[in-house]
């Protein structure tokens, strides 16, 4: 039986930060403060000195997050690189984290990579993203023995929802293996216009979690998109739990964050709200991050076999302590979070 007790799925990026501030921004078109898939003209970003690297992408950084409060060797990420300089960096990054790649190789393309433009003395930065090798990722990736093997080892299993414009076959293989072994199936909203351009996709999944993790504006999208006719977060979450589940041993819990507002929880029809601790102004340093070091606290908890009352204040703890240094990291040396 493997040690390995959380099982993650989405695409492996870098996040490779790069110097030249205002200057870089202008020589690639980019703003501060955006998020853009990169274009032709901008592939050179990439090539400019680095600065610092680290790895990135929203499930990864979860993973990451959950091996940071789980024992040592907890935690297993899947996805497909290139096999080149970028890939052993992230590899290198996942190792120091204490979290183990298991990464289909892709010769044919680049490792997926997000350069990072920090301006305005470090308050803005601008996110220019190639996915590369991260769109290749096929069920027989996953399938492979020593892959899948991981997979049966696990207690849970967590897929990002960015993956659904990637191998939704992959989700669906995990998922119903979680429905047979009956194990906790958790996905993350991820982004807004995943609702809206990958809906036929989302929808083929969701009847299989048992967790759905989002933020405020995901949640409103996916009830735009799905003839749900209010703003209420609350409400449209309502709607999200109630879609009919494959697995009927377990009642689905969607989990909506808002920031440093109450976290909405729904489940068996009924609404509850955590409010976050406050953190002072001063001791915010960069809030990027937050809602994927919150989801790897929760996921974490549910891998421990924990309630989901303690998964919402573990997830807290973790996206207040991410928020409390640069980038998508947590402290160093590690702190621990007083078990329940």
């Amino acid at each position: 039986m493997s040690s390995y007790v959380l099982f993650g799925l989405e695409n492996p990026l870098l996040d490779y930060y790069v110097g030249g501030e205002d200057a870089t921004l202008q020589k690639y078109g980019l703003k501060s403060n955006d998020a853009v898939l990169a274009s032709e003209n901008q592939m050179g970003i990439y090539k400019e000195p680095c600065v610092s690297y680290g790895a990135g992408g929203a499930a990864q950084n979860s993973c990451r997050a959950a091996q940071y409060v789980l024992p040592p060797n907890s935690t297993v990420f899947a996805g497909c690189v290139g096999d080149d300089d970028f890939a052993r960096m992230l590899r290198e990054s996942n190792e120091k984290a204490g979290l183990r790649s298991v990464f289909a190789v892709d010769p044919s393309a680049t490792t997926g990579v997000c350069a990072v433009v920090l301006s305005n003395n470090n308050k803005c930065r601008s996110l220019c993203t190639n996915l590369g090798a991260a769109n290749n990722y096929k069920l027989e990736n996953l399938k492979a023995p020593e892959v899948w093997s991981l997979v049966e080892g696990s207690r849970v299993i967590y897929v990002g929802g960015y993956h659904l414009t990637v191998s939704p076959e992959s989700m669906l293989e995990l998922a119903k293996h979680a429905v047979e072994k009956n194990k906790p199936y958790i996905m993350n909203l991820s982004a807004p216009f995943l609702s809206q351009f990958f809906k036929e996709q989302m929808d083929s999944v969701v009847p299989y979690c048992d967790y759905i993790i989002g933020n405020e504006s995901e949640i409103l999208s996916y009830g735009e998109h799905h003839g749900i006719e209010t703003k209420d977060v609350g409400e449209v979450a309502l709607a999200l739990a109630s879609v009919e589940k494959v697995n009927k041993k377990r009642s689905r819990a969607v989990v909506i964050t808002q920031g440093a507002d109450a976290t909405i929880v729904v489940q068996d029809g009924k609404v509850n709200t955590y409010k976050p601790n406050h953190v002072p102004a001063e001791e915010i340093v960069d809030t990027n991050g937050a809602g994927d070091a919150f989801a790897g606290g929760f996921i974490a908890a549910l891998a421990e076999e924990h309630g989901i009352d303690y998964a919402i204040t573990l997830g807290h703890w973790l996206g207040q302590e991410c928020i409390k240094v640069s980038g998508t990291t947590l402290p160093l040396p590690k702190k621990q979070y007083p078990l329940p």
